[in-house]
């Protein structure tokens, strides 16, 4: 699963969430630190994990 990046709009923390595309397009996360629902996604590199070694 991928693992999204967010920043509240209140505190100002930067805080990660793992959840399927489905979650995030219908999730609306909250701040682990203020439990503000007011976060923005941050946008950054692309990681995929594999189990298979290269």
């Amino acid at each position: 699963m991928p693992t999204y990046v967010f920043k509240c709009a209140e505190c100002k923390k930067t805080f990660e969430k793992i959840m399927t595309v489905a979650q995030r397009d219908k999730a609306k996360p909250a701040c682990p630190k203020c439990k503000s629902r007011r976060v923005v996604p941050v946008l950054g590199g692309f990681v995929a994990k594999t189990s298979r070694k290269s």
